[in-house]
């Protein structure tokens, strides 16, 4: 496997998607903006989308790429036995679960979003958006699974493009809004179930060359399956431990007004970045990383990690730094149009920022915990990220009444630097990774790439900053340009200080 090239590709459909989830929020921003509606758009499409976040952004692979690697070495027929009873397995166990809560919805809401009950409409809103758009649940984890199995042969493509499909069918429906009025949300939250439908048979059409379906309901649960299922709830909570801390601070902002739009719109500008960063690195490296790690190739292990941990750096430090400088510039470009007035933009780049600290830290758990994934242990990951998940929870609730919504993305960030680097202790320890000679060489040289970047980039944002104005209907452009400028000065130090090199595009792990 190629590293770079394996997440290039991989990025490429992500970038598409993400840029194609930036034109949806433009959008919605302008039709929406951080009202009531969308307050209670964003819990409907926040409950199904952190679930298919916590189930196929790496989260599955974690538990299922090992496990399904051992089978396909021992032929190709027992890997689509074990691959079925888990899709089996899996099509009741989400049935049932959808049924259950579909039918409780009103007490799953006020769950959910407990500050929704002092605003009855916004509730009965919140609780009907989250019926229509729940069933997305279903399919989304099912293609999910076809896309571990496609994960597990290394082809990543067919996988990180089915997200496209969602936002082309909201930006549709947003295409007619100024028709839609109220109703808006309501078309938004269908769209949402459909694109589920049509991302589980896009990915069923690419995954039948290596999986058979067989529906089978007489299932008998061996110790390979109890192996499989003991290890998939403990990797979906400590993989998706950001999206977890993300939704938690989403229902404590439910007690103040706007502020689950304010986190909303900060938390798609970021989770551009830790796509690349965190979550394709992680996917791309768990086939081979398990096994490397079984035929026990330690230099391959060493190689594999510490490269995958210092692409990870290279890719969200300078992000991290850019949205530290520019939070405000940046928000004010990307959404600062019609319902989306300055105080939302202020009070969204006020979320943003602090976010931004956190950024390397996301990244960070993703690599950590892959390491440990390939090695067939999620407990660990999800013994620290339970602790980090109590830390954030305890940071927000002393201080929510205090400082409001700002402490949301403080305490994210504060209990994702401890998940971070508790990991890195741990995985040290075990002697599950070693550092490369070269590494701290290799880090040096890419900070000092980013602080020359990061200057250009300042001062750009002055030289600049009256055409970055909320009233300018060109800033998108502008900071486009200025973002394009900044990342290929970047790359160029970056060669110049061979803090990046060409010649690790060919190399393979």
């Amino acid at each position: 496997m190629n590293l770079i090239k394996s997440t290039s590709t991989f990025s490429l459909f992500v970038l598409l998607s993400r840029a194609l989830g930036y034109l949806r929020d433009f959008f919605i921003a302008i039709y929406l903006g951080s009202g009531p509606l969308a307050d209670a758009f964003f819990v409907a499409f926040r409950i199904p989308n952190t679930f298919r976040r916590l189930f196929s952004e790496g989260t599955f692979n974690a538990a299922f790429v090992p496990s399904y690697s051992s089978e396909l070495i021992k032929g190709k027929k027992n890997a689509n036995s074990f691959a079925n009873k888990i899709f089996n397995l899996l099509l009741l166990g989400l049935f049932f679960t959808i049924l259950i809560i579909e039918i409780f919805m009103p007490s799953f809401i006020k769950i959910i979003a407990p500050g929704f009950t002092n605003d009855i409409e916004k509730l009965n809103v919140a609780i009907d958006l989250t019926r229509i758009t729940f069933p997305f649940l279903f399919f989304i984890c099912l293609a999910s699974f076809f896309s571990a199995i496609l994960n597990s042969h290394n082809k990543f493509a067919a996988a990180a493009a089915a997200p496209i499909i969602l936002n082309i069918l909201l930006i549709i429906c947003l295409l007619y809004a100024e028709n839609l009025n109220d109703n808006l949300v309501y078309y938004l939250s269908y769209a949402i179930t459909l694109a589920g439908l049509i991302q589980f048979i896009f990915l069923l059409i690419f995954v039948k060359k290596y999986f058979v379906i067989n529906i089978n309901f007489n299932l008998r649960i061996n110790e390979k399956i109890k192996n499989f299922f003991s290890k998939l709830l403990p990797s979906i909570f400590s993989s998706g431990v950001t999206q977890i801390n993300i939704l938690i601070g989403t229902i404590i902002a439910s007690f103040q007004a706007s502020a689950v739009s304010y986190l909303y719109y900060a938390d798609r500008i970021y989770q551009i970045n830790l796509a690349i960063a965190g979550i394709a690195i992680g996917t791309v490296i768990l086939p081979n990383l398990s096994r490397h790690i079984k035929s026990n190739n330690s230099i391959k292990i060493k190689e594999l990690q510490n490269k995958a941990l210092e692409l990870s750096l290279f890719l969200s430090l300078p992000a991290s730094f850019a949205l530290m400088v520019g939070s405000e510039q940046i928000t004010s470009a990307l959404f600062g149009y019609g319902s989306f007035d300055q105080l939302t933009v202020s009070n969204s780049a006020k979320a943003l920022f602090y976010f931004s600290f956190g950024l390397p830290a996301f990244s960070l758990i993703k690599i950590f915990s892959t390491f440990l994934f390939a090695r067939n242990d999620t407990k660990t990951p999800f013994k620290y990220s339970l602790i980090s998940v109590i830390l954030n929870i305890i940071i927000s609730l002393i201080f929510f009444s205090q400082i409001g919504f700002i402490i949301i993305p403080i305490a994210t960030t504060i209990s994702s630097w401890f998940n971070g680097l508790i990991l890195l202790v741990f995985v040290t320890n075990k002697n599950y990774f070693k550092f490369s000679s070269s590494f701290i060489k290799q880090i040096t040289k890419i900070i000092f790439s980013n602080i020359i970047a990061i200057f250009i980039f300042y001062i750009l944002l002055n030289i600049l900053g009256t055409y970055l104005d909320y009233e300018n209907n060109y800033k998108f452009i502008l900071i486009i340009l200025i973002v394009l400028f900044t990342f290929v000065s970047y790359i160029g130090f970056s060669i110049i200080t061979k803090a990046f090199k060409i010649s690790d595009i060919n190399l393979k792990y």
